[in-house]
């Protein structure tokens, strides 16, 4: 099944604050509100969304097209990065004039966010046409449109669209700044819609359309809910739930990438045919590594912890089966 993933490519700049951002707010002041928190640690990782999910797949044995636009200083460690990690990179744009995408991100210890996003080359990603991507491949079976420029995320949707080829919508950090009108072209025909519950939450409310409605316009939605598990919904169909591979007690959590992992495992189980719940299943394992780990992209994966911790979630039988396909 070859797969195109086509959204943001970034450095993630990732900073800890050692305490809860909620305590330094003050009712009645928010309006005015001008904070500066003290980090006790700084972290450079590569990310981006679409990155993060290609590195994923790629851990598990599969060849990602990775479709996206970086600056004139991309490192070269990171393109070596993840064309080690099995990711096919020639579908991705240099920019000769802007610079890569920055994630500045600071977590708390609730696992809260603040973060900022500089698009910077990702503005270029709505030049990449992919027609000639399918050519070069051999065909795409699925596209996955996660978050990038706005123009681009509508593009590649169109394309896909108009080629026969199925789409993944994953609008998700761009559901705050598009409209109705500009999410519901990204989700009306979508084979898959994959996102967590206040996502999920955000497009109805901003689309007007009903869960029942969403479903009558999209193949199959996946919501997640964090150690809730996840749940996945298709018209007349039975509402599946999966619960969430447990998080290690003494795992330091660093949420960042933890969402591009899930759905870097879900689309792997795709790739392989397995069912809907095995996908979820398989995402969660990958999810809650992420998690676990400080960057999106330094987890790894061997066989015999992926078979306890997802036999631990599901049982012997489901781990046997999953673990049958991960690579060594």
């Amino acid at each position: 099944m070859r797969i195109a993933c086509t959204g943001s490519i970034a450095n993630d700049y990732l900073m800890t604050f050692p305490g809860r951002f909620h305590e330094q707010l003050v009712d009645g002041q928010l309006e005015r509100l001008s904070l500066s928190f003290l980090v006790d640690s700084l972290e450079v990782r590569i990310g981006g969304v679409a990155a993060n999910i290609a590195f994923g797949m790629g851990l598990l044995g599969h060849r990602p097209i990775l479709v996206g636009a970086v600056g004139h200083d991309f490192p070269a460690e990171h393109e070596q990065w993840l064309r080690d990690h099995n990711v096919d990179l020639e579908s991705v744009r240099v920019s000769q004039d802007l610079y890569t995408g920055r994630f500045l991100c600071t977590n708390d210890q609730a696992e809260s966010q603040i973060a900022s996003f500089y698009p910077g080359a990702m503005e270029e990603a709505r030049e990449i046409e992919l027609a000639p991507v399918a050519a070069r491949v051999g065909g795409l079976d699925l596209v996955v449109v996660s978050p990038n420029d706005p123009v681009a995320m509508e593009n590649h949707t169109r394309e896909a669209m108009q080629l026969g080829i199925d789409v993944l919508a994953d609008p998700s950090q761009q559901i705050a700044r598009l409209d109705g009108d500009d999410l519901r072209p990204l989700i009306d025909g979508a084979a898959y819609l994959i996102g967590n519950d206040y996502e999920r939450s955000l497009i109805e409310r901003k689309t007007g359309w009903t869960g029942d409605a969403l479903l009558d316009r999209v193949g199959t939605c996946v919501t997640t809910h964090g150690p809730k598990g996840c749940h996945i919904e298709q018209a007349g169909e039975e509402r599946i739930a999966v619960d969430a591979v447990v998080v290690r007690d003494d795992a330091e959590l660093e949420p960042t990438g933890a969402g591009d992992g899930f759905r870097a495992g879900f689309l792997a189980g795709l790739a392989w045919g397995l069912s809907l719940e095995r996908c979820a299943q398989i995402g969660s394992l990958l999810g809650v590594m992420a998690l676990e780990t400080v960057g999106p992209q330094e987890y790894t994966v061997d066989p015999a912890t992926a078979r306890e911790r997802l036999s631990a979630a599901y049982g012997d039988a489901v781990a046997d089966e999953i673990v049958a396909y991960l690579p060594g």
